[in-house]
C-alpha cells in the first residue's frame, strides 16, 4: 500500500528535523533535501513542519533538563537585558520561543546608531566580549547591515547581540523557519513570563 503523502511529508520533516539536531546539517533546506532524497520522496515539507518535529525530538532527547536549562537562560538573558534597556532590547531566537535543543544559544536584539557603544557598556558592565563583527545581508535586492557581539554570561550561556539602527526599531520581521512575526519579549515582558509561566513556547500552530 502507497504512503499517503501527508504521511509521507510527516516521515520526511521527522527525518529532517533528526538530522539538524544531531547535526548532520546544519540548514533546513539541505535538511529537507536530504531526507526526501533517502525516503525516495520529491515531497518537501515547510521550514514550520521541521520545526515542529526538531522540538519534539529535544523534548524527548533531554528531558526536563531541557525546561530548566530554559529557565536558567530566559534569567541569563534578562540580566543582559536590563544592562542594555536604554537601547530597546529584544529577547528573540529559540530561548524566546522555548525551542532550545543542546547547543542553543541566546539572541537579543538591539537598537542603536553606534552599535560599538553597546559592545563598550557590555564590557563597562564587566561582561566579557569575545568578538564583534559586522554581517551584511541581501534579501529581496535589499542589503541590510547588523553588528554582532558575541558574549558568555557567568553560567557559560553563549549570546549573541544583534545590534540595528534606531531607525529600524518598529520593523517588522518575518521569521523564516516558522513564518509568523519575530515579535521577541521586552525585558518588562521576559520578566513578567518568568513570573508567572518560565517555560512558555511562543510557537504558531
Amino acid at each position: 500500500m502507497n504512503t499517503k503523502p501527508a504521511d509521507l511529508r510527516c516521515k520526511i520533516a521527522r527525518e529532517a528535523a533528526t538530522l539538524l539536531y544531531f547535526g548532520a546539517e546544519k540548514e533546513y533546506k539541505q535538511a529537507k533535501l536530504k531526507a526526501a532524497r533517502t525516503l525516495g520522496s520529491h515531497f518537501l515539507p515547510t521550514n514550520l513542519e521541521v520545526a515542529l518535529e526538531l522540538d519534539s525530538i529535544a523534548e524527548e532527547t533531554e528531558g526536563a533538563a531541557r525546561k530548566e536549562r530554559l529557565v536558567q537562560m530566559r534569567l541569563e538573558a534578562l540580566k543582559i537585558m536590563k544592562i542594555l534597556e536604554a537601547h530597546k532590547p529584544l529577547l528573540i531566537g529559540s530561548v524566546w520561543r522555548g525551542t532550545i535543543r543542546r547547543g542553543s544559544d541566546i539572541d537579543i536584539a538591539v537598537y542603536h546608531d553606534s552599535p560599538s557603544e553597546i559592545a563598550n557598556l557590555l564590557k563597562a558592565k564587566g561582561v566579557d566580549v569575545s568578538k564583534t563583527e559586522w554581517t551584511t545581508v541581501t534579501k529581496k535586492g535589499k542589503t541590510e547591515s547588523s553588528f554582532h557581539i558575541y558574549t558568555e554570561t557567568l553560567k557559560k550561556q553563549r549570546m549573541e547581540i544583534v545590534a540595528r539602527s534606531s531607525e529600524e526599531t518598529s520593523r517588522k520581521r518575518k521569521c523564516e523557519i516558522f513564518g509568523d512575526e519575530i515579535k521577541g519579549l521586552s525585558p518588562r515582558e521576559l520578566e513578567k513570563l518568568l513570573k508567572e509561566n518560565p517555560t512558555q513556547k511562543f510557537i504558531p500552530f
